[in-house]
């Protein structure tokens, strides 16, 4: 499905947001980058690049950005982009399964992803690899799409997605039924509160939760724990 609408998959998701999930991207870059040293990061689901590309150009010059994705036709889209950019030597692609990643422990900063955690299959079976592959106070940060928690919101939510992406989606890419998987798999996502649940039980610490526009999108961030940590596991909830 994803290799099938990847040619049009950038323009239709700055269409569709209306172009805010530009300033979501953004709002995230200040819990992944420092920009006084160089870092690993993996953007896991990354798609055509987008988020791979503003890591590189936000973080300091000696940091690497690993994209990973299953699909191909996403990575080509990306490759071409990175291309364009004159980042080839800080950015990789790689084709690859979240659940069995080809890294050594403790290899990355941070691991992101933006938008694709509602795809996964088994999402406790990555989110433990994922801390496997992250450094001891390394930090996972998750963006993702959420259903508004106020009752008009979310009715007016439901009308735009349920049906005017559908038609739009369909219309441009020629792929209407990848365009009704977008809301049902939005709306089968779990709540906040389950969902930060889920990653401490997973392992991470530090566990916070930020809403964007009025809920339309929300950001996760946790934690592995340093070496000099304390035992537990922290969960706090900040809403914005």
């Amino acid at each position: 499905m994803f290799d099938g609408i990847a040619p049009d998959y950038d323009r239709l998701n700055h269409l569709m947001s209306l172009g805010v999930d530009r300033s979501w991207r953004r709002r995230a870059l200040r819990g992944i980058v420092t920009p006084g040293r160089p870092q690993q990061i993996l953007d896991i689901a990354c798609g055509t690049g987008d988020f791979s590309l503003a890591i590189a150009r936000a973080a300091h010059p000696d940091t690497q950005v690993t994209g990973l994705d299953l699909s191909e036709g996403m990575l080509a889209v990306m490759k071409k982009k990175v291309e364009k950019a004159g980042l080839q030597e800080r950015i990789s692609c790689l084709q690859g399964d979240s659940e069995a990643m080809p890294f050594a422990d403790g290899t990355f900063d941070a691991v992101t992803i933006a938008f694709g955690i509602r795809n996964f299959e088994h999402r406790e079976a990555a989110l433990s690899e994922i801390l496997r592959v992250l450094r001891p106070g390394g930090r996972l940060v998750i963006l993702e799409l959420s259903v508004p928690e106020n009752k008009l919101l979310r009715w007016g939510y439901n009308l735009y997605f349920m049906h005017f992406v559908p038609w739009i989606g369909g219309l441009i890419s020629g792929d209407k039924a990848a365009y009704r998987y977008l809301p049902a798999s939005v709306q089968a996502f779990p709540g906040r509160r389950a969902w930060m649940a889920t990653m401490v039980r997973c392992g991470y610490t530090e566990v916070h939760h930020k809403a964007f526009t009025c809920g339309l999108c929300r950001m996760y961030s946790g934690e592995k724990k340093s070496d000099a940590a304390q035992k537990g596991k922290g969960e706090r909830t900040d809403n914005q």
